[in-house]
Formats: structure tokens, C-alpha cells, sequence
């Protein structure tokens, strides 16, 4: 058998895959949606690499994403590279070591892509599309709600409508634990059963624990502080220690900021909510559209991370998951997002510099144009037009005769003189 005969190996690794131009052009459409929320907010896009060296990356990264990253001998250098498997490290390190001079606060913003190990069988993405900002040198409440309010007008813009954003606090859950006799193996298997909301076994491990009856109390009412503001009321009466309380008031001035920016309705607050608890400092959030199991967005405080690259600022950000938003807005972005181009000229003659200028005078208008090349019939082209969501085709005869337009969206036909095609702004 020849080489050229053989059967065209066509699969793709596990966690990732192409995107056709429908699926594309709603990527995109995201992308564009999101980005015009951020300039709308002050913050400038930085582009970051798509390797680093793994020592230096490493810095930013938690445990969770370390033994997730991809890594490989640099041939030039002889260290080891990496793919980020995130970006917020990436922007904390821009900002540590490349605008370190610059005046405080930093507000960037990024699109990109990252890849990350997983699990063999847990179908999850590999290649991973993210969208977010990052607020550096800031520390205050209203610092943290306008990233809340970000996420809540960026889900608005690219067409959600029945989402939630569910904030929590780590530094009031960190109150409640702190100075309790729990070892580190126990500490962390009560945090899981509190993110998992899980009371039985939270119980069940609280009767283990040797503590006492006030503390389990506090410990054991975290997963059902969940709610609206009102919970804020509830936490307050389950709580004694100063931190946790610190950590309401914070957050109580937050969703006062909130109540201006007039957000509150797609808010909820959950202080069982420990994602993130050994990288976050504070507020944390997570973005989720109702009938949609997976987050969209998440983001929240975290103070400590440029001081690992020698630069101490707080900061807080968020990030979405463009894949993620993409699975749950398909349908509505059918209706926002059609991959057209706008005219498609075929020529019925032989002298083809007519068709060549015509489709040259409409690109300088702004439209999108495709000189019919092959040589087909009308019939043909008019078909080939359909299916790739042409708006019109043109019939161009010759010189100095009428053009023929066609809508492709109601199938209208007009004859269109050349004198009036030779106005600067003709609309099709």
C-alpha cells in the first residue's frame, strides 16, 4: 500500500479539540463581550507567554496546579519549561517583575489559553480558554465588590440571565479553626465536609474531635450559613472570636457596595463556601447559570501571591472559563452570533476586472467580500452562498450593465446601476 493510500489518523489527544467556525465565532463573540466590560472598568489586556520556565512559574502556583502542569527539557537553555496551567501567576509575576515602578493600583486584564494534566478518565478539559482581570495594590471592600460587579455585568453582556454569583469569606471560616487542637489531617477532612455541605459526616467528625460543644457548634453551623444577607446576621450569632467577625464586617461592606452598583439580586452569600482556602485571603466567588452544574467564573482575594515573585501588593481578580460559558450560552449565542460574510460577486462575464473592482469598492465600505472564483453556474453559486451564510450574492454582466443583488435572507432581487453602487456609502 502506498503511503498515500493509507487511512488518515484523525484523532485528537483526550481534553481537547477543534472548533469549527461556528463554535469559533461564538468563542470569540465571548472574548470580545468580556474584554469590552473590562476596558469599561479601567483595565489594559497584557498578553503572557505561553511557556515559562517551571521554577519560576512554580512560584505562583498551588499544589493543585503544580502536579497539574505540563513540563519538558528546554533544549537552549537546559531548564525545565512549562506550560501554565494557569494565568494569574503569570500576571502577578508581569507585575512583580516588569511594572513593579509603576504607581499602584495595576488593573489588567487577559484572554488566553492554558493546558493542564488530567485525569486519564475524567473527561475534563485540558486546553483551557480563559478570560479575566486582576486587581493589583488595592485592599479594600469596594475593591472587592467591583470585581463581583465585573462578573455580574460581564455574564449580562454575553447573554445570561438566570445566574448567581455565591460569595464567600475563608478569613471567617480561618476565625472559627483558628487555635482549635484539630491536627492537619482532621482540619482538612472537616473543611471538605463543609464544602460539601455533608452534616452527617461533618458530625461524624466533630464526635471525633474531642472539642468542645461551643466550638463544634460554630464549626457545624458554617454549612448551612448560606443565603441571603440575613445570613450575615445568622454568622454573627454563631461566631465569638474577632477574626470571623472582622471577616462579616468586611463583607457586610462589600454587598453595601453591591446595593449601589445594583447587583444584589443575583447575589448569594455562602460561608460554607471553602474553594480556594489555601490560596485565597478573603472574599471569594464563583459564577453559575441556573441548570448549569459547572462554574462559569470564579475569583475573590488573594493577598500573598505577588510577594512570592518579591513584590508585596495585595490583589484580587477573577477569571472565566470560556469553554464552560460556552456550553451553557450555546443556545442563546445561536441567536447573537452568526458566522456570515456580508456579499459573494460571481460573474457572468468574461471580463472579470469589473467583478475584481466591484468587490475591491465594497471591502473599502467595511464590508466582508468574496470574489466568486470558480467557474460554476449562477445556480451553483447562489447554493454555495446559502450554505456558507452569505447576506447577498451580486450578478455582475459587464461593464456599464445593472448588477443584480440578491438577498439571501428573504430571496428579494434588485437591479442596482452602477451609478448608484459608485456612492461612497451604499448600503446593502
Amino acid at each position: 500500500m502506498r503511503f498515500s493510500d493509507s487511512p488518515l489518523e484523525t484523532d485528537l489527544p483526550k481534553g481537547v479539540r477543534d472548533f469549527l467556525p461556528l463554535k469559533a465565532a461564538k468563542v470569540e463573540y465571548l472574548q470580545q463581550r468580556l474584554q469590552q466590560v473590562y476596558s469599561s472598568w479601567g483595565f489594559r489586556p497584557v498578553i503572557t507567554p505561553q511557556l515559562e520556565f517551571l521554577d519560576v512559574l512554580e512560584r505562583g502556583l498551588g499544589d493543585g496546579l503544580r502536579e497539574r502542569t505540563f513540563r519538558f527539557d528546554d533544549r537552549q537553555s537546559g531548564r525545565l519549561l512549562a506550560f501554565p496551567p494557569d494565568m494569574t501567576p503569570q500576571i502577578a509575576r508581569i507585575a512583580a517583575t516588569r511594572m513593579s515602578e509603576l504607581p499602584l493600583p495595576l488593573r489588567l486584564c487577559y484572554s488566553g489559553r492554558v493546558l493542564r494534566h488530567t485525569e486519564q478518565q475524567a473527561g475534563k478539559d485540558r486546553d483551557i480558554f480563559q478570560s479575566g482581570v486582576e486587581l493589583i495594590g488595592l485592599d479594600s471592600p469596594e475593591a472587592d465588590a467591583e470585581m463581583i460587579a465585573m462578573a455580574v455585568e460581564s455574564l449580562a453582556a454575553v447573554g445570561a440571565e438566570n445566574f448567581t454569583i455565591d460569595i464567600g469569606q475563608v478569613e471567617f471560616f480561618r476565625g472559627v479553626m483558628e487555635g482549635l487542637p484539630l491536627d492537619a489531617r482532621l482540619a482538612e477532612d472537616v473543611a471538605e465536609a463543609i464544602l460539601r455541605k455533608d452534616s452527617s459526616e461533618l458530625g461524624i467528625l466533630l464526635q471525633k474531635s474531642g472539642l468542645k460543644d461551643s466550638s463544634c457548634e460554630e464549626i457545624f453551623a458554617l454549612p448551612r450559613l448560606y443565603g441571603g444577607r440575613e445570613v450575615l446576621d445568622r454568622a454573627e450569632q454563631s461566631v465569638s472570636n474577632q477574626r470571623s467577625r472582622k471577616a462579616l464586617d468586611g463583607l457586610s461592606q462589600v454587598l453595601d457596595v453591591l446595593d449601589v452598583y445594583g447587583v444584589l439580586d443575583h447575589v448569594t452569600i455562602d460561608l460554607g463556601e471553602l474553594r480556594g482556602l489555601n490560596y485565597h485571603t478573603g472574599i471569594t466567588f464563583q459564577g453559575f447559570l441556573s441548570g448549569v452544574g459547572q462554574t462559569v467564573c470564579s475569583g475573590g482575594r488573594y493577598n500573598n501571591l505577588t510577594e512570592k515573585y518579591a513584590f508585596s501588593a495585595p490583589a484580587t481578580g477573577f477569571t472565566f472559563s470560556l469553554l464552560h460559558l460556552l456550553f451553557a450560552l450555546d443556545k442563546v449565542l445561536d441567536e447573537r452570533v452568526v458566522p456570515s460574510c456580508d456579499l459573494l460577486i460571481f460573474s457572468t462575464g468574461k471580463n472579470l476586472r469589473v467583478a475584481q473592482a466591484l468587490a475591491c469598492q465594497f471591502r473599502s465600505q467595511g464590508y466582508s467580500v468574496t470574489r466568486d472564483i470558480l467557474d460554476r453556474t449562477r445556480e451553483d453559486a447562489l447554493n454555495y452562498a446559502q450554505q456558507m451564510n452569505y447576506r447577498y450574492m451580486a450578478v455582475v454582466a459587464g461593464e456599464g450593465q445593472d448588477v443584480e443583488m440578491i438577498s439571501l435572507v428573504d430571496g428579494e432581487q434588485k437591479q442596482v446601476s452602477w451609478e448608484q453602487l459608485d456612492q461612497q456609502h451604499f448600503v446593502l
